[in-house]
């Protein structure tokens, strides 16, 4: 994967941070990660943040220790835990909710967010240039993502009357998106037809009723949990035969049809490198939260081919990256 570009807001001069693992003087610095799902569908995502640890001087198990919590509904019980073993720093990679239940738990453990929403209106942070507080991180364009994502699959799908959304229910910004969503249909002239997914089986049932009612198409609204479930979310298009777009490209490279996005990799890594500087001193109230700039069209042609569809050469020359 590509490295995405970001802009670096200018800081302020570093300063001492006092560690809580210095406090316990603990041999090694313990990173908690507030994750998503489970071990093994945010294993991308610690890679990613060790990444950027390795490039920052902290190595695993050699000069720094993870402590890895698995979310989904429990983000605030599983960050209060991480507060209370007094971590050194905290990663929220589990999107908003994680961000801000790691905020509500603790104003003096150090932490990094990766959020695909505004952190000033989250009230994460004070301003991206000056955060404030014990808390900075990463902001990449999702939500502000629902009207070019629904252009470009109506360009592909042109004859669909029906396209679905797919929202989860308690996410923060469901409200926003769905408004958005309806806008953007009513523009190209298609029907919207919302569904939920906040269980699996509730997945199962989406689909179905999307099947049901025509949907010629389906665009994935930006969450954790649906990241979590991509290649249940693949697989059940596949079974539908449903062209949809998602809004991230991890969703592409595990199988996915198309993304209109950006990808976490990169996000994560800044993560990482934030982290380490944390660990070497720095506040993170000086750390300006980094915006991602460039957003990418992937397309996975193979995948077309398996769903019978025949992406338009337009759609396919504008693509940054097509998979075949």
């Amino acid at each position: 994967m590509r490295r995405r570009d970001f802009i670096t807001f200018v800081g302020g001069a570093a300063a001492a941070w006092p560690l809580a693992a210095r406090a316990q003087q603990s041999a090694i610095p313990v990173i908690g990660f507030l994750g998503s799902g489970s071990s093994e569908s945010d294993a991308f995502r610690v890679a990613a943040v060790r990444q950027g640890l390795i490039e920052a001087g902290y190595v695993e198990g050699r000069n720094v220790a993870f402590d890895y919590r698995g979310a989904e509904d429990h983000y605030e019980r599983l960050a209060a835990e991480l507060v209370r073993r007094e971590v050194a720093v905290i990663v929220a990679m589990g999107g908003s909710v994680s961000a801000v239940a790691a905020k509500s738990a603790t104003a003096t453990i150090p932490i990094v967010f990766a959020i695909g929403g505004d952190p000033i209106k989250l009230g994460l942070v004070a301003s991206f240039n000056r955060p404030g507080g014990n808390i900075t991180g990463v902001s990449f364009l999702l939500n502000t993502l629902v009207a070019k994502q629904f252009e470009v699959l109506h360009e592909t799908v042109p004859m669909t009357a029906l396209i679905g959304f797919l929202v989860h229910p308690t996410n923060a910004n469901v409200e926003s998106d769905t408004k958005n969503a309806l806008a953007a249909a009513g523009s190209v002239g298609q029907k919207l037809l919302v569904v939920q997914g906040g269980t699996d089986s509730e997945l199962e049932v989406a689909f179905v009723t999307l099947a049901q009612q025509r949907a010629g198409g389906l665009v994935i609204a930006a969450d954790p949990f649906f990241l979590g479930r991509r290649d249940k979310l693949i697989e059940l298009a596949a079974r539908q035969k449903l062209p949809a777009i998602y809004p991230l490209s991890e969703y592409v490279t595990a199988g996915g049809l198309m993304s209109y996005g950006t990808g976490l990799t990169e996000a994560l890594r800044v993560v990482g490198l934030y982290a380490g500087r944390i660990l070497k001193g720095e506040k993170p109230a000086n750390l300006p939260v980094q915006q991602s700039t460039k957003v990418e069209l992937i397309i996975n042609l193979k995948t077309a081919k398996a769903l019978g569809l025949t992406v338009p050469p337009q759609i396919v020359a504008r693509a940054d990256e097509v998979i075949e």
